[in-house]
């Protein structure tokens, strides 16, 4: 797979075809809404449980493996420090977390649920379970579908950390 979109009349690929590629045949467009949807689809699940979604998937990848460091967790969820501190410290805040200077090296923050964190596991499956129901996909089709996301998240994340070693790599511009 290339990555060019092609032009469904010739299979040509819509810029050498010197089109614009249309919105709806675009895989990123595709990816972005049923994102977008998803989380909607969660909210009114998460909500009775005072989480947000990253909220949501931060906890299942606690619940996984903690405590966590902060810089595992944020590469679990594909999330930058920038982006997952304050996430974290909201959850805190909650009381659904705890964060701790890790005693064998002050550098590295351990994350893991507290008392209250962890009683929201048992909940989660109600939670899954509803949204199974709204999805229109059966079970093998799902499997499918997720096989499908994870060997093109595992590509995007190879291909982004080639480009930032491209970028740590080129020279400055001005430089000699």
């Amino acid at each position: 797979m290339t990555g060019r979109t092609t032009d469904s009349a010739s299979d040509v690929p819509a810029e050498a075809a010197g089109t614009v590629p249309r919105l709806d045949q675009q895989l990123c467009f595709a990816l972005y809404s049923a994102s977008g949807l998803m989380t909607k689809l969660y909210r009114p699940l998460l909500d009775p449980l005072g989480l947000t979604y990253p909220q949501y998937l931060a906890m299942l990848a606690l619940w996984e493996h903690a405590p966590s460091t902060v810089g595992a967790l944020g590469e679990a969820l594909g999330l930058d420090s920038a982006t997952l501190t304050p996430l974290l410290k909201r959850m805190e805040a909650g009381g659904l977390v705890t964060r701790r200077r890790d005693a064998a090296d002050e550098r590295r923050v351990l994350v893991e649920p507290t008392a209250k964190g962890q009683a929201l596991r048992g909940r989660i499956k109600d939670v899954s379970l509803a949204l199974a129901c709204s999805v229109p996909l059966q079970p093998a089709e799902a499997k499918a579908l997720h096989a499908t996301l994870t060997h093109l998240v595992a590509g995007l994340r190879n291909a982004v950390a080639q480009d930032a070693s491209a970028d740590a790599e080129a020279p400055v511009s001005g430089s000699t």
